[in-house]
């Protein structure tokens, strides 16, 4: 086996990897597949936690990784894949932050490592076993990389960026108690 036949064949290991639990975990929203709420529940879900109007954040999110996983797993239009999972996972991760970097305090870490690794696919390429691969790279250009990722940085700075604004205005209203009460 050749280098590049072990790089193609560990490319595909991480789209396969990466890309299906991503699928999985928008198929959870969309559907309510896996143990999911699908889209009304997870909608409420998140409305609760400053994303609004909460089924519109539910459908994009779960869109993202749903579709965002799957193209990922198949290695077809792998920037776009990449850079719109990489997006949603940075949307979740910033639900998570306020809990520190580990997971099993509730932190990042679970949203972080996908979202990293599905930009990281983004960027390299999906390798010769692939779908782009097979289509000659039609939607897997070079230029697409920084529009993809321009495109998706710009949309979820300002999804995060409104939650972020609702929250801290939420919390204006909010008043902690002078004295403990018994």
């Amino acid at each position: 086996m050749t280098r590049n036949d072990r790089r193609d064949l560990g490319l595909l290991l991480l789209r396969l990897g990466a890309g299906g639990a991503l699928a999985a975990h928008g198929a959870q929203k969309l559907f309510g597949w896996f143990g999911g709420h699908g889209i009304e529940g997870t909608g409420q879900f998140m409305e609760s936690i400053g994303y609004v109007p909460g089924k519109a954040s539910a459908t994009a999110a779960g869109l993202a990784e749903a579709g965002g996983g799957t193209l990922l797993a198949l290695g077809l239009a792998t920037p776009a894949a990449g850079a719109a999972a990489a997006g949603a996972m940075a949307g979740a991760a910033a639900v998570h932050a306020p809990n520190g970097f580990f997971n099993q305090g509730g932190g990042y870490e679970y949203a972080a490592t996908l979202g990293l690794t599905a930009a990281g696919l983004a960027i390299t390429g999906p390798g010769r076993i692939s779908l782009d691969h097979l289509l000659g790279h039609a939607v897997n250009r070079g230029w697409m990389i920084p529009a993809a990722f321009a495109a998706t940085a710009a949309g979820t700075a300002v999804v995060v960026g409104a939650r972020a604004r609702r929250l801290r205005k939420a919390k204006e209203g909010e008043q902690e108690a002078l004295f403990e009460e018994e």
